[in-house]
């Protein structure tokens, strides 16, 4: 039957209208002049301006319809990936604290007992910049911290015969760096835990940013002129009485780039984004593994304490000329022994072999490896949404397809993407001076982001002002950061010029001190409990 034949009665109009939920008594029974219609074609006519009305809606509804599949979609695989991350990260981190404190139960015993609770504290702190970053804890401050407070413990132990006053030991724990206890482990792992984390951090802060941008700029609403060319594409061939007609590809395309010409200038910043995320995902697989930082973390603390050990009678004799020589204990346990102390060579042997290597049931190289693919996936994605939309059963290939007036040949050339572009769209009217505010604010959240993720690439963390950074009298203790903690101009003087035989008032916070007066050695008593520490540190590397 012709369209002509077909305008005799609208059944087929009144059977499809009908299957969109409609009242089928709005549709006439047969064609009804079409001059007061709006929108389509206005002669003879099964369309009134009541189901004009209704289909536009209806037009609005299918046009958002697609777009909010492929929205929701992409919300959703990136959320998975985002809870994937940062469910791995956070239980690593939990992993590794436990690691060492068994690792540490079993080697140190009570000494390390005693002192849980800077170890505690270490953990808890990297599980805040983790989550907060350098607005809640100051990396460099902390583990500079940390290992002061560590070296006034231990060389209180190791100088038992000795008693000093809260202001001697804050002597010592300014020259931590200078005096360099510990070894290079310190320096290392300072630089591998500022880039791992920046990098983990970042790069679970650049999975959250993604469906947060894709769900606000889901939110814009389709404007009047794309509704109301939805509608002559989609539903137009309705008046005609042509229900199955369906639109050509290139027309459906010029609507569809007309409607989404804000979202296609996303593409950029969201390309420049996604390459970004992709170069930080190839560092968190190489040189800033969060987890080969993190895992072996135990090992490298005790090699820490290891060096102590083995260069205390050294560090003491540097300490007791820049700092002054302590006065002598007025308290001894004449009879302590050894076994007393509760060192012996028998502790059982640490095995690497035993730490965990996953967490939260997998590993970073499989989660990087599929998030690499998902990240790739995703580029394009505004810029492709009208050939995504206007593909498969939305079009009819060919000539035989809806032009927007007739079943005919679409004779317009496709206009590009982008908002600039769309002056001359044939098909929908699109204001090109006044870019929608929303996506504006997104592609200003992409571009923020891409310069974040550059700087986590390099191992630096930008996401907080500097003057955060800088704030107060946090800083990294030796004010060196990681970009030139190896430059010559890190080092401060000598420690025997720096430092006066007798310290006035600290200028650092006051460390936790061990007030137990417990192991004061007899006879030779440094000595004594530098043969107790010793045993007890060489047992992890006791066969």
């Amino acid at each position: 039957m012709t369209a002509e034949q077909k305008l005799k009665n609208c059944n087929d109009v009144r059977a499809a209208y009908s299957s969109k939920g409609f009242n089928v008594n709005d549709v006439p029974n047969q064609g009804v002049n079409g001059a007061p219609l709006k929108v389509c074609p206005q002669g003879f006519s099964c369309c009134t301006v009541e189901m004009e009305e209704k289909l536009s809606q209806q037009s609005h509804t299918e046009i958002k319809a697609p777009v909010s599949r492929l929205s929701t979609n992409l919300q959703s695989t990136f959320r998975q990936r985002h809870d994937h991350f940062d469910k791995f990260f956070r239980e690593l981190l939990k992993n590794a604290e436990l690691s060492l404190h068994n690792m540490f139960v079993r080697t140190y015993g009570m000494m390390y007992v005693q002192n849980a609770e800077l170890f505690k504290n270490f953990f808890e702190a990297l599980t805040r910049y983790y989550v907060s970053g350098g607005t809640a804890v100051n990396l460099d401050s902390m583990l500079s911290d940390f290992w002061a407070d560590l070296l006034e413990r231990m060389f209180r132990l190791v100088n038992v015969q000795y008693e000093f006053s809260d202001a001697y030991m804050e002597c010592v724990s300014r020259h931590t760096e200078q005096l360099q206890p510990f070894g290079d482990v310190p320096r290392k792992l300072r630089i591998q835990l500022t880039r791992a984390f920046v990098a983990a951090r970042t790069f679970v802060k650049g999975l959250t940013l993604m469906p947060d941008v894709v769900n606000k700029v889901s939110t814009v609403s389709a404007s009047p002129s794309c509704v109301r060319a939805a509608m002559k594409m989609l539903y137009c061939p309705y008046c005609s009485g042509q229900v199955a007609l369906k639109p050509c590809q290139n027309y459906c395309l010029n609507v569809l780039r007309g409607c989404l010409a804000n979202q296609a200038d996303l593409d950029t910043e969201w390309n420049n984004f996604l390459d970004a995320m992709l170069s930080l995902a190839e560092r968190l697989e190489g040189p800033f593994n969060f987890e080969s930082v993190m895992d072996p973390i135990d090992v490298k603390i005790s090699e820490a304490i290891m060096n102590m050990q083995e260069n205390s009678m050294q560090v003491s004799q540097k300490v007791f000329q820049g700092c002054g020589q302590p006065k002598p204990s007025m308290v001894f346990r004449s009879k302590r022994s050894i076994k007393d102390t509760g060192f012996n060579g028998r502790f059982r042997p640490y095995s690497p072999d035993a730490r965990p290597t996953t967490a939260a049931g997998t590993s970073l190289d499989r989660l990087t490896t599929d998030v690499k693919k998902k990240l790739k996936h995703a580029k394009k994605f505004w810029s492709t949404l009208p050939e995504t939309v206007c593909a498969g059963e939305r079009i009819e290939p060919g000539d035989e397809c809806w032009n927007g007036t007739a079943k005919s040949r679409y004779e317009s050339v496709v206009i590009a993407n982008g908002l600039a572009n769309q002056g001359l769209n044939p098909d929908v009217e699109v204001d090109i001076t006044k870019p929608d505010t929303v996506i504006r604010s997104q592609i200003a959240a992409l571009k923020e982001m891409t310069t974040w993720l550059k700087a986590a690439h390099s191992g630096n963390d930008i996401s907080v002002d500097n003057d955060e950074e800088t704030s107060g009298d946090e800083g990294s203790g030796s004010g060196c950061n990681s970009d030139n903690s190896d430059s010559p101009s890190c080092n401060e003087d000598d420690i025997y010029f720096s430092t006066p035989p007798n310290p006035g008032k600290p200028q650092v916070p006051v460390l936790a001190k061990d007030r137990s007066n417990g192991g004061v050695a007899s006879q030779g008593g440094m000595a004594l409990a530098l043969c107790g520490l010793a045993l007890a540190l060489l047992a992890p590397h006791l066969r």
